[in-house]
């Protein structure tokens, strides 16, 4: 490290200013709990050809703005243009672009052609749908022929081929190959060696106590010589492995948990295969039932507070509907993280929205019936291209035309490693999308009895993320308005996977708070609380309050009927 006499080196300050930014873009947008799955490479072409009939439909207007290109690529070439770059566009901050004269005229072309195009396609005449398809894919084609993803358009990558007598597009040259023959031709984003799930990652004490074909259930270690009589279940996402709550001991939400008394059990999905496929929503509502069950009766409990994480809080939602509709009360209170139950914007615009049309998701539907099983790098793949800049590009720069290895994080590790879905169950989770069954009741049952999300009388707390693009934060104060107005709503600074893991010491976060007693979500945030820091201290007297009296802490996990049968993180973790 450098210090005042000795500082580091302006080519080593910058290479970790790009390392950070890299992963900074690649954390934002993680596949994390993704439920829509992204599109088909099918979208991709019909929204070529919406494009080509958006510039088509509109000859007049299209022909205008191809004149206006022209004639700014002229002023372009004679160095008198004026056209610059969004500041936050971390493509092009290198200094070259502003002060080279072919730099600049490089970006200044790109930026031209970019501009009339968008600028053609709305103008057009299109329905919205195909408009934001054609515009879809225009972003597609102008970020892939960007002049910062070729050797011959990178100042960076010419100046460190030139630092590095060349060696940097040797090791470029060998990372590409290796992607080609592993990792389906797409820049690796992570380094993973350094990472050992159990030996330095999910590394919080307990012990697996049953195993199902379908899950195991982790209960935790008490840290504490005295813990909450009602213990807290979590129910994770069916599409990741559980481990990003327990990364390392400094941002382990499992740790926090038990550190704060509360007797903690996670359900650890196992990774299904082919000979799983029939597993559906009505399965994993059983699987939540025995992981409940087998918690009350290791503590002791009548009832269980629960989390639910995006897909994971959709299949709990189903379980509470099930549970009211039997008239069982099994569950006091829960927690919703990052989760829409009442998905009417699913199919309304937006990257992810607009190719999820009823036709889509039936095609998707039967899709999944044939074969039986949606991969997880196959969903990953699939979502890169739905945000290529952070999750393509970047990498393609940095590993290729840089030379550097990916970054070792985490975070992109544990979301690299990729978890497959049961075609029955993405057919069921497309269903809730498309027919919004807990906005609607009684157009979904489950086991044979019919759901009703309103005769679920629940204490709740939701957390949504202010720049989550997967589950919108107004979505998620639906799912809080659900609950009644005394649902606890708290919004953090950050994204999808940013809002979970955000302990507490660390620079930035900050949180709106308050009831969910307004029924417009900006309406609320507008007399909401701002405080400083992270949320979790605000979750931790949230969930206290809600887990009953301090009794002794068990002496051993498990019980005379659940018996430990391996140490945390456990053994379907670890199938891939």
């Amino acid at each position: 490290m450098g210090d005042a006499k000795h500082p580091l080196p302006a080519r080593v300050k910058r290479a970790a200013l790009e390392m950070t930014e890299l992963v900074g873009a690649a954390v934002e947008n993680t596949l994390a709990y993704n439920p829509l799955l992204g599109a088909r490479r099918r979208d991709t072409l019909d929204a070529a050809v919406a494009m080509a009939r958006a510039i088509a439909a509109s000859p007049k207007s299209s022909g205008q703005r191809l004149a206006e290109c022209l004639r700014e690529l002229q002023q372009v070439a004679a160095g008198k243009s004026d056209l610059a770059p969004d500041p936050k566009d971390r493509r092009f901050t290198d200094a070259a672009w502003r002060s080279h004269p072919y730099f600049r005229r490089l970006l200044q072309a790109h930026l031209a052609t970019r501009k009339s195009l968008a600028a053609a396609i709305e103008e057009s005449g299109i329905d919205p749908r195909n408009k934001s398809r054609a515009q879809f894919f225009a972003g597609l084609w102008a970020d892939a022929v960007a002049p910062s993803n070729w050797l011959a358009g990178n100042p960076g990558a010419i100046r460190r081929a030139f630092d590095t007598g060349g060696l940097s597009l040797v090791r470029g040259m060998k990372h590409l190959v290796h992607d080609l023959r592993h990792n389906d031709g797409l820049p690796s984003q992570v380094d993973r060696a350094p990472f050992e799930v159990g030996v330095n990652i999910a590394t919080t004490p307990g012990q697996v106590v049953l195993r199902t074909e379908m899950f195991e259930l982790i209960q935790y270690a008490p840290s504490t010589p005295r813990v909450h009589a009602r213990p807290l279940l979590m129910a994770p996402p069916q599409v990741n492995k559980f481990y990003c709550i327990d990364l390392t001991p400094q941002k382990s939400l499992a740790k926090w948990a038990v550190d704060s008394g509360v007797q903690f059990f996670v359900i650890s999905w196992r990774n299904p295969q082919v000979q799983h496929g029939r597993w559906g929503l009505d399965d994993y509502v059983a699987a939540i039932d025995a992981a409940v069950e087998a918690t009350r009766r290791i503590t002791g409990s009548r009832d269980v507070n629960m989390w639910g994480s995006c897909s994971g809080g959709m299949t709990l939602a189903a379980y509470l509907g099930w549970l009211a509709a039997k008239g069982l009360h099994k569950v006091a209170n829960v927690t919703w993280a990052v989760c829409i139950l009442d998905t009417r914007d699913a199919l309304e615009g937006g990257a992810l929205g607009m190719f999820n049309t009823p036709a889509a998701i039936r095609a998707a539907q039967a899709r999944s019936r044939r074969r039986g099983l949606v991969r997880g790098p196959e969903m990953a793949a699939l979502f890169a291209w739905l945000r290529p800049n952070d999750l393509i590009w970047n990498y393609w720069v940095n590993n290729y035309l840089m030379g550097n290895d990916p970054p070792a994080h985490d975070i992109l590790a544990w979301n690299s490693d990729t978890t497959n879905l049961p075609g029955r169950f993405h057919c069921d989770l497309l269903g809730l999308i498309e027919h919004n069954p807990y906005a609607n009741p009684g157009t979904l049952a489950v086991a044979g009895e019919a759901i009703d999300l309103s005769k679920v009388k629940i204490g709740a707390y939701v957390v949504a993320g202010s720049s989550d693009h997967i589950t919108p934060w107004r979505g998620c104060y639906r799912t809080a308005r659900m609950f009644g107005p005394k649902t606890e709503f708290v919004l953090a600074n950050a994204g999808h996977l940013q809002c979970l893991i955000n302990p507490p010491g660390g620079s930035g976060s900050w949180f709106f708070s308050g009831r969910a007693a307004r029924a417009d979500a900006d309406a609320w945030q507008a007399g909401a609380r701002r405080e400083e820091g992270s949320w979790w201290p605000h979750w931790r007297e949230w969930i206290q309050r809600h887990s009953l009296a301090l009794v002794p802490a068990p002496g051993r996990l498990g019980s005379r009927k659940y018996k430990p049968l391996a140490a945390a993180p456990g053994t379907y973790v670890m199938e891939r």
